[in-house]
């Protein structure tokens, strides 16, 4: 993995945190809205940790496949993960 691994892991173990935040916030029976909002808060968090390592994936991995001349099976890839994404 090519991504900021220190950036990466501050990232998913702060949305880790929030989800046993979260799970807490259930075993309370808090209002739904403030879990809702909690929840939404962690996915924010978990897309932007995704964000980096498909950041570092193109600007490494993706550009070294194009550059190689054999970048079709990465593009397809990310043509993948796109559609995942939408």
């Amino acid at each position: 993995m090519m991504a900021d691994k220190q950036k990466v892991s501050r990232l998913l173990k702060t949305a880790r945190g929030q989800i046993d935040g979260i799970l807490k916030m259930i075993d309370e029976d808090r209002y739904c809205i403030d879990i809702s909002n909690q929840i939404m808060a962690s996915q924010s968090i978990l897309k932007k940790a995704n964000g980096e390592v498909l950041k570092a994936h193109l600007e490494h991995c993706v550009k070294e496949a194009v550059t190689d001349g054999d970048a079709t099976e990465k593009l397809l890839e990310i043509e993948s993960i796109i559609a995942k994404l939408l």
